[in-house]
Formats: C-alpha cells, sequence, structure tokens
C-alpha cells in the first residue's frame, strides 16, 4: 500500500503564490511518477502537472508558465509553486503517484485532497 500526504492549500488572492507538498511512502516500485491533477465543482478531475522518475515533466496549457513542478526524489516529495492565481485555478488538488507494480499492471494511488481557493 502506498500513502500520500498533501499539504499547502488555502486561500489566497488573485496574482499570489501558494505550494503545495505530497510525501508518499509505502511499497512504491521505480520508477513512478508522481503528479497534481484538480476537480473543481461540477467539473470532471484534470491534470495539472507531472514529473517523472527521470525529471520529465508535463504541464496543462492553462498552467505553463504560472506553475512548476519539481520533486525531491531523496525524500519521495513532489511539490507543485503555483504563481499568479486566478479564481479559476480554484479547486482541491489531489497528489497522485502511479508505477508498474509487481505483475506489471498499474497502479495508482491518490492523496486525500487539499482545497486552494483564489478569491479577493
Amino acid at each position: 500500500q502506498v500513502q500520500l500526504v498533501e499539504s499547502g492549500g488555502g486561500l489566497v488572492q488573485p496574482g499570489g503564490s501558494l505550494r503545495l507538498s505530497c510525501a508518499a511512502s509505502g511499497r512504491i516500485f521505480n520508477p513512478f511518477t508522481m503528479g497534481w491533477y484538480r476537480q473543481a465543482p461540477g467539473k470532471q478531475r484534470e491534470l495539472v502537472a507531472s514529473i517523472t522518475s527521470g525529471g520529465s515533466t508535463n504541464y496543462a496549457d492553462s498552467n505553463k508558465g504560472r506553475f512548476t513542478i519539481s520533486r525531491d526524489s531523496a525524500k519521495n516529495t513532489v511539490y507543485l509553486q503555483m504563481n499568479n492565481l486566478k479564481p479559476e485555478d480554484t479547486a482541491v488538488y489531489y497528489c497522485n503517484t502511479w508505477f508498474m507494480g509487481k505483475w506489471g499492471t498499474r497502479e495508482d494511488y491518490w492523496g486525500q485532497g487539499t482545497q486552494v481557493t483564489v478569491s479577493s
């Protein structure tokens, strides 16, 4: 089993910044990808950004230039630095990790979610 513990959400004014953190622990198989998804009320969950074990990153178009994902492999921790936040960034942000497990099948794990609210 894998556990993901998120922190760093909150209320911020438009144009402000927040940094989310997510620490993974448990039975993790290398290589593994870590990422952030978000879900706004009435909308589907969507990818925000992801980063592979090798450091390759992927961003949603709406976040490019504003968000930066990084990871500390020694700590199995992923970070999401969010700058110039907009009201439309308001959502519950979920940490995700996935890897190919013992039997060669994909295993996905999710954090409990952290609320990010951008409002004046």
